[in-house]
């Protein structure tokens, strides 16, 4: 059973920064996609930005230019390191992996930014 656990969120002031890290254990197979998703209260869960086992990304377009999804296949982790944050990326931010059978989620992590 795959188990993901993100670390990494707080409680950060307007224009700051936090990288987010997310580890997945259990793994016997293949990984595709890593992404990371968020939730604010109220709202539906949205995609923030994800990442092929390639490499290739993509992102939110409320987040291009501030956020980086990288991942480490070999470590079966992905990370997004978010600079400039804004009061409105406050959320519960999750991460998910893909493999070829089904998708995995992690617990989520709070991300709180004050203006």
């Amino acid at each position: 059973q795959v188990q993901l656990v993100e670390s990494g969120g707080g409680l950060v002031q307007a224009g700051g920064s936090l990288r987010l890290s997310c580890a997945a254990s259990g793994v016997i197979v293949r990984i595709n996609t890593m992404a990371w998703y968020r939730q604010a209260p109220g709202k539906q869960r949205e995609l923030v930005a994800g990442i092929l086992r390639g490499g290739y990304t993509n992102y939110a377009e409320s987040v291009k230019g501030r956020f980086t999804i990288t991942r480490d296949n070999a470590k079966n982790t992905v990370f997004l390191q978010m600079n400039s944050l804004k009061p409105e990326d406050t959320a519960v931010y999750f991460c998910n992996a893909e493999t070829n059978y089904r998708g995995y989620w992690g617990q989520g992590t709070q991300v709180t930014v004050s203006s």
